[in-house]
């Protein structure tokens, strides 16, 4: 076996209980990367797929985005044999005569992107990164960065990275846009919803980018700043706060968090956020072991799963290596953005973050609604599953997947979500979660993509949407786990066929499953999963998507309903189960007695897998 390897294995080993261990599950993930480094050391190049921008850029991003771990190591008293490397690539990458140069940026540029954690940099380890460059380097530097302030960002989260920038400049003494500065931070404060929660851009969508942008970066900007921005880095503070009781609810017992919306591929820079809490000194709600938990238990869920290669390089893709669910942007050095996560790093031994004995999550009630990002949350103690429902979005985006990503009626901890391999039918399209309608006989299959209306009322969520002009879906979940109840009023205009999806479970050695006229099963060491018709289904069955669709396992069986629908009004109701202790009887789902009125409709249902299921509708 070779070194790098035995160092990918160590990684699954470590313990991760104290900051010597942090600093050396890092180490293990920068061990592997010299040989990857362009001649002159500015850009990182660890794979040859291609993204939205040119190679140059995506080398220019690798060797950026493996500083968001560096710089909080150099921060804590650290070193790394790859900071020489560093100085060289910035030498080279910010010389205009030199062939590397990283070259002159445009608007909306990636690279723009990528000029923030230098911004980082310059203001935590000036002496590390600044003072070692001569001075035409130093010039080099600046100048190169400080095109940030000529090139607009996209209106989101990327206007953070300006922000960091200026930062950076001023906390190292250069000149820095003041203007554009405060004019970046007040229009961030325009995306700011309710209750800790952004929108990444107006009426853009609540996910990860909430945690491991918005309050990520505001949070450094609130420890950076704490002096000279007292008030603006209070509030930064106070909304965090506030996220943070919402948040560590996305987080299972067993460190996985949800798998929901897009750059899934940054991996463990879902645990960013709590690393970030702590560093900024936040009065969090949640004790300092809490957050230590969150965060350990975390990379060590992470540090199990196969995501790199066979050299110990991070792959694209979510719980293994997989470009069908990558986004247009992702080059394959993206996935170093999950070195976010060690931020914690940049804090002494002393902290009370390392002091803390690891605490494991607080008590959360089974049902945690959370209206601004559309979604209820759903735990069960016992097997340590959370699944989110989601009420859907009014807008969306051109963003790869985006239906998959975020208009699925449920995102779960153990069966995940899956993606579109291709557009032909149930097996390529994987439609789990969702609602699925075709032209009568055509096979090409429509899904939520947005919703004209949407609300949550206790675990009762409602959405409206038409997947035609001519056809209106009223959509009602009622969340709870292992069951839970969808509920759709379809108004069309033409025939259509209809497929209702569950749980996509993994498959992996013996399977047990059964289907029936209303009801299709499959159970394994992964769990069980199963769908049962109540009114208007026709015929229940196995649906085998294609490999590589779901993001946490590569093969998978989704149980679903089918349904023919013939222009009119026509009610469908179904009962759908997912629990992941592992099954070894296709009995192992738990009777669940749920009442819920529909407008007018009183609506009573006993769901089971006997013959205890009813459904009544007045």
């Amino acid at each position: 076996m070779s070194d790098l390897l035995l160092k990918y294995d160590s990684l699954a080993a470590n313990p991760l209980k104290s900051r010597e261990d942090m600093i050396s599950a890092l180490e293990r993930l920068l061990d592997p990367l010299p040989p990857y480094y362009s001649r002159g050391g500015a850009r990182l190049e660890v794979g040859k797929s291609g993204a939205s921008y040119p190679a140059a850029i995506a080398g220019m991003e690798g060797f950026s985005r493996v500083l968001w771990g560096l710089v909080p190591l150099m921060a804590g008293g650290g070193s790394s044999h790859l900071w020489d490397i560093v100085l060289d690539g910035i030498r080279h990458g910010t010389d205009p005569a030199h062939e590397e140069y990283w070259g002159e940026v445009a608007d909306y540029d990636q690279r723009l992107v990528e000029m923030a954690v230098f911004g980082f940099a310059l203001a935590l380890i000036p002496e590390r990164i600044w003072e070692p460059l001569s001075p035409v380097e130093r010039d080099n530097l600046y100048n190169w960065l400080n095109q940030i302030n000529a090139h607009p960002c996209y209106d989101c989260n990327w206007l953070f990275f300006n922000v960091l920038v200026n930062v950076g400049f001023r906390r190292a003494g250069l000149d820095d846009d003041a203007e554009q500065l405060e004019n970046n931070l007040k229009r961030i404060d325009a995306f700011y919803l309710e209750d800790g929660w952004y929108s990444d851009g107006i009426e853009g969508h609540c996910d990860y980018y909430v945690p491991f942008a918005f309050h990520y970066y505001g949070l450094l900007y609130s420890r950076i700043m704490s002096e000279e921005d007292p008030e603006r880095s209070r509030k930064f503070q106070k909304r965090a706060q506030a996220l943070a009781a919402d948040f560590v609810a996305w987080f299972a017992p067993d460190g996985s968090a949800l798998p929901y919306g897009r750059s899934l591929t940054y991996r463990f820079s879902q645990s960013a956020f709590w690393g970030a809490m702590a560093y900024a000194g936040v009065d969090s709600p949640l004790p300092a072991g809490v957050l230590k938990g969150l965060v350990l238990r975390h990379l060590r869920w992470w540090f199990r799963k196969p995501i790199f290669d066979n050299g110990g390089i991070l792959t694209i893709g979510y719980a293994y290596p997989n470009l069908a669910m990558a986004e247009n942007y992702n080059s394959p050095g993206s996935p170093y953005w999950a070195l976010k996560a060690f931020l914690p790093l940049a804090l002494p031994e002393d902290d009370p973050f390392w002091a803390a004995e690891e605490l494991p999550l607080p008590e959360m009630p089974a049902l945690i609604a959370q209206k601004p990002a559309h979604l209820v949350l759903a735990r069960d103690e016992a097997s340590g599953h959370v699944v989110a429902f989601n009420s859907g979005h009014r807008g969306t985006n051109e963003h790869t997947h985006t239906s998959a990503k975020y208009e699925k009626f449920a995102y779960s901890t153990a069966f995940g979500f899956s993606v579109p391999r291709a557009e032909w039918g149930l097996s390529q399209g994987a439609f789990d979660s969702m609602l699925a309608l075709s032209e009568r006989g055509d096979n090409l299959y429509r899904v939520r993509r947005r919703n004209m209306a949407t609300s949550i009322q206790d675990n009762v969520l409602h959405a409206v949407w038409k997947p035609w002009a001519d056809v209106e879906v009223r959509t009602w979940i009622v969340a709870g786990l292992p069951w839970h109840i969808r509920i759709h009023r379809i108004e069309t205009a033409r025939p259509l066929d209809a497929a209702e999806g569950g749980f996509a479970l993994g498959v992996e050695g013996e399977l047990l499953k059964e289907t029936g006229p209303d009801m299709a099963i499959a159970a394994n060491g992964y769990g069980i999963s199963g769908v049962r018709g109540l009114l208007g289904y026709e015929a229940a069955e196995l649906v085998w998507p294609n490999a590589n669709t779901n993001v946490l396992r590569p093969r998978t069986v989704i149980p679903a309903l089918r349904a023919s629908l013939q222009p009119g009004v026509r009610w469908l109701a179904a009962a759908v189960a997912g629990d992941p202790a592992p099954a070894d009887s296709l009995a192992a789902l738990p009777a669940e007695r749920l009442n819920v009125t529909i407008g007018k409709r009183d609506i009573a249902i006993v769901t089971c897998r006997g013959d205890e299921m009813f459904i009544a509708m007045d």
